[in-house]
């Protein structure tokens, strides 16, 4: 068993005045991952840590493990070591592969998905844009309903673009199984950029509209 220094409670805690001697003489589990340590690796080949310190700022965190410096060392001289860690290496850029041909695949079929825009009267379009326009944000009452003849032509543009997009979001199932903010980000304007484009080619005098949306989300 690896000796810890303990308070006066018997808890493992180091006390306040060793602390600067703690930094010079062991290493903290973000620190052993600095040197290229997993938390499975840590596990493995060094077990409970030597010293357990209390967190000086937050009383109720847990204590911050403190690992031996010349132990680590000598564990990193090991061919225990080397093994343990090229297996983590093989295993960490498996992964990342893994993550990159994911992304690879969904922007592929992103590009080939046809995008079905549904084809309504220039009447219907507006109708549902409203109906749907008011479902989604209804006004305190005794506001009056919009309506076709009342809304601005703008506004109706903007309404009509929200309704379509609403129907066309079956195709963000395509974003499944994408993790990590670049390969996602990527992939969800790829996917945006394909959805107004349908869009704008399929009703022309919505494409200002939809030009002006992809513009804010460039700047």
């Amino acid at each position: 068993m690896t000796a810890h220094e303990t308070n006066e409670g018997g808890q493992g805690q180091a006390e306040g005045g060793s602390d600067s001697r703690a930094a010079r003489t062991h290493v903290s589990a973000a620190g052993l991952r600095a040197r290229g340590w997993t938390a499975g690796m840590v596990r493995q080949l060094l077990g409970e840590p030597d010293l357990l310190r209390a967190n000086p700022h937050v009383g109720s965190s847990p204590p911050t493990r403190l690992y031996c410096v010349e132990r680590v060392e000598a564990t990193e001289r090991s061919d225990a070591f080397r093994a343990v860690s090229a297996a983590a290496a093989r295993r960490s850029a498996a992964a990342r592969a893994a993550v990159r041909r994911r992304r690879r695949e969904v922007l592929a079929r992103i590009t080939a998905e046809p995008i079905d825009v549904p084809r309504l009267t220039p009447q219907q379009l507006a109708a549902l844009a409203v109906e749907h326009h008011e479902r989604r944000d209804p006004k305190p009452r005794p506001s009056p309903p919009a309506t076709v003849e009342s809304a601005a032509p703008l506004a109706l543009d903007r309404w009509k673009v929200d309704y379509l997009r609403h129907r066309l979001t079956r195709y963000d199932e395509l974003l499944n199984g994408l993790y990590g903010s670049t390969g996602r980000a990527a992939a969800e304007e790829l996917l945006r950029r394909r959805l107004y484009a349908a869009i704008g080619e399929a009703y022309p005098l919505l494409a200002e509209e939809c030009e002006r949306r992809l513009a804010v989300v460039r700047r």
